[in-house]
């Protein structure tokens, strides 16, 4: 467990959002960022599987290897020579494997650093005895599927906290939760113990910032204008923490993008579920009284996250073969393009489901279709004024237990180039292939079934987790905004975009809406304006299940969750935007009910 340190700050820089992201940040974070830890975020439901697909057919893969050589390689010497210490979840299915490659690192660059690693997360190895404890998944209460591909519990921070009072310098893990490697530098440093809740929360606040690096520093930030000419040279971002919890939000000097209180709370609201409900393994926050203030240029101070006792179950995501997908797109220009598109769609789809008919198999699953540059992706509520393009791209997304019936489809889009419309031209050279699809399955349990092991160098070291009692039962309380009344009058309608900022993203198979006024006073109508009711309808052709609005009064937002809105989620969707990363945007055109007299204001006649 973590002991009381003398430090009272330190510096993290959050280097990796995902998988493949630019390998720019890290030298950016080592070379001028002034950091004391360096941490990575690699992993993502697919991401496991695609690892353990990787380690299935090579004994030595199944990591993050761009981790090994694109990063440590080229940064090893800096990295130890600024005795910055790094913490990774790039070990993916196969920890081993990560930690002997970057040891053959570190002995070529002539450097001797210990490597921590943390294990336990994996349970595909265990998938008789979850069948044997009958496991249901979280949201449909489905069995088990027949055959997993991957299963991986989230841990949290205090094994890698652990590694870290052993003396590592570098800590990799296979799957925890995103904000654990930001988490477990301040418990190290500064000795919380598991009972710290509040500390924990913005603990964890401070790495659900940073998992997502420049997001939160300009990045994919609604009002892009105001950064877009630093895109070329972003700023990753850095934290400034404190034993107290609070922390400012930064990023280098000289370099581009934002921080302001604006671009920091998109990133709050970004893939959140019940904001006083933000369930970690570590502890269970509550966001809703979080305030952000500027503590001078590119500086946001972050204080208010509120924790209580985590829950006695770690989340598991498991995958599963899901059967396979095919995209089609083709460009298809002149009058009446979008109508010509939706025909040809048609068409073809007919005239494969006769053919799959005729075979003796049964018709595609999902099938979407999607007139790219016709306001396809908001559906009916796409603007009824607009003018009709006059070129579009047609995107068909079609779904089959069998590839063969899939590429049926890609051989009779190509096929019938002469026999449908004119004016139309490919945008890839030859025919789409069939990918197999991998589904998610998550499920709950229980922290006494997962044995987690920490190890320096390989030898392992005691640790012992710390266990919520079976019994307890977690109280959300809910925070709600104050309605305050409207000055009379006129009113007009004006777009949300005139009155607030916003970030959506996915959970499973739905997704979040987060909204921040830009003022406190315009709080008030945008909740006025956008009840459940307001936004199921505006997303009626995406929200099939239940649409949830929760209050953060702390920076005057609200977030939505929509249930059953992604059709199955990132992992085998046919939609066009398979993880809602749009849904935040489409919102901001909803026309919202203000009072006349703020017309001038909103520069709306």
């Amino acid at each position: 467990m973590a002991v009381q340190k003398t430090k009272t700050s330190i510096r993290i820089g959050g280097a990796s959002g995902y998988w493949g992201d630019s390998n720019a940040a890290p030298a950016q974070l080592v070379e001028k960022g002034d950091i004391d830890y360096l941490v990575f975020d690699y992993l993502a439901e697919v991401t496991m599987a695609i690892l353990a697909k990787l380690k299935s057919r090579k004994e030595d893969q199944g990591y993050a290897h761009d981790f090994v050589f694109g990063v440590m390689k080229p940064l090893i010497g800096k990295i130890a020579d600024k005795k910055i210490k790094v913490i990774a979840n790039a070990g993916g299915v196969n920890l081993e494997a990560c930690r002997k490659a970057l040891e053959q690192v570190c002995a070529e660059a002539g450097v001797s650093l210990k490597i921590g690693t943390v294990e336990g997360d994996n349970l595909l190895m265990r998938e008789d005895e979850l069948r044997a404890l009958g496991v249901r998944e979280m949201q449909s209460g489905a069995a088990l599927p027949a055959k997993l591909m991957s299963a991986n519990a989230y841990l949290g921070a205090f094994p890698i906290a652990a590694a870290l009072d052993a003396g590592a310098d570098i800590v990799l893990t296979g799957r925890c939760v995103d904000s654990a490697v930001s988490l477990a530098p301040l418990v190290h440093e500064f000795g919380w113990k598991p009972t710290d809740y509040d500390r924990l929360a913005q603990g964890s606040l401070c790495g659900h910032l940073l998992e997502c690096g420049a997001q939160v520093t300009g990045g994919n930030f609604t009002d892009w204008k105001d950064v877009e000419a630093g895109w070329e040279d972003v700023g990753w971002p850095i934290a400034e923490c404190f034993a107290d919890g609070s922390f400012i939000v930064t990023k280098p000097k000289n370099t581009g993008g934002a921080v302001t209180p604006l671009t920091v709370g998109e990133q709050m609201l970004y893939e959140i579920g019940d904001p006083a409900a933000y369930i970690l393994p570590d502890v269970v926050c509550d966001f809703t009284g979080v305030i952000m203030g500027p503590d001078g240029v590119d500086r946001v101070r972050v204080e208010g996250a509120k924790g209580r006792m985590p829950t006695r179950t770690y989340k598991v995501s498991a995958t599963w073969p899901g059967g396979f997908r095919l995209v089609s797109s083709s460009v298809i220009v002149g009058y009446d393009a979008p109508q010509k598109a939706r025909r040809v769609a048609q068409a073809v789809l007919a005239r494969c489901g006769r053919m799959l008919a005729d075979a003796g198999l049964p018709p595609y699953g999902d099938v979407a279709i999607d007139v790219i540059g016709d306001e396809t992706l908001y559906g009916a509520s796409a603007d009824p004024r607009r003018t009709p393009p006059r070129e579009v791209v047609l995107r068909v997304c079609v779904q089959h237990a069998r590839p063969d019936a899939c590429e049926l489809f890609a051989k009779e889009s190509v096929g019938t180039a002469l026999a449908m419309t004119t004016g139309r031209c490919g945008i890839e050279a030859g025919r789409p292939s069939a990918s197999p699809m991998v589904r998610l399955f998550s499920f709950l349990i229980d922290k006494s079934f997962v044995t987690i092991s920490v190890r320096i160098d390989g030898a392992e070291i005691p640790f012992e987790p710390f266990l919520p009692p079976k019994d307890h039962v977690d109280v959300v309380p809910h925070a709600r905004a104050a309605d305050a009344p409207l000055p009379p009058g006129r009113r007009i309608e004006v777009p949300l975009i005139a009155l607030a900022v916003a970030r959506s993203g996915d959970k499973g198979d739905g997704s979040n809406i987060g909204v921040i006024a830009r003022k406190a006073e315009y709080l008030p109508a945008i909740r006025a304006s956008l009840t459940t009711d307001a936004v199921k309808a505006y997303f009626a052709h995406y929200a099939k299940g239940q649409v949830e609005r929760f209050d953060l009064p702390g920076i005057n937002a609200v977030n939505f969750l929509l249930a059953n809105s992604l059709g199955g989620g990132g992992t085998s969707s046919v939609r066009l935007d398979t993880q809602a990363k749009t849904y935040g945007q489409l919102l901001l055109s909803i026309p919202v009910s203000v009072p006349e007299a703020w017309g001038n204001e909103l520069g709306v006649a």
